[in-house]
């Protein structure tokens, strides 16, 4: 079988999260919308799914029109079958990762994040499918004593750690 892999710069606003995942049924759009407007009430974001089946249309909802034609224009070069992005202005992933995860058809999560994202996506004749995220950048060095110090102090203005 013949199959080639690109390599696709996901694209969103600076100051942006996203979450990108797997999923498997046309109620996905309904679902994470529920979720993330219960979760993180007032904060704008938009969100699509890419049917794999029947008309396969991109299918999307979202309170932010910017936000939701971000996440249809990167589900479009993505072009793959049951995948979801959420694009959060002014909201973390960890406030709503847990109930994400949670929803039924929710198969799996590739990243959530605010850095540059590049999607690897294999072609073959039947279609694409993601086989990965790179996210952000690697490694530069093992954290030393002054860089748990500031971990630590990050921690405690986020509020996770006294």
């Amino acid at each position: 079988m013949n199959f080639n892999i690109e390599v696709l710069d996901l694209k969103f606003p600076e100051g942006c999260n996203i979450i990108l995942g797997q999923s498997h049924f046309i109620k996905t759009v309904e679902d994470l919308f529920e979720v993330v407007s219960a979760s993180i009430p007032g904060s704008p974001f938009g969100l699509a799914f890419s049917e794999a089946s029947g008309p396969r249309l991109i299918r999307s909802d979202g309170n932010d029109l910017e936000l939701k034609k971000i996440a249809e224009d990167n589900l479009l070069r993505i072009a793959a079958g049951h995948c979801f992005i959420i694009v959060l202005g002014e909201a973390f992933p960890i406030q709503i990762l847990d109930r994400i995860k949670a929803v039924p058809e929710v198969c799996s999560i590739f990243c959530a994040t605010a850095n540059p994202v590049q999607v690897l996506v294999a072609r073959t004749q039947q279609g694409g499918g993601i086989l990965g995220v790179i996210d952000g950048g690697p490694p530069t060095a093992v954290e030393c004593e002054e860089d748990v110090n500031a971990r630590v102090e990050l921690m405690k203005r986020f509020g996770y750690k006294r």
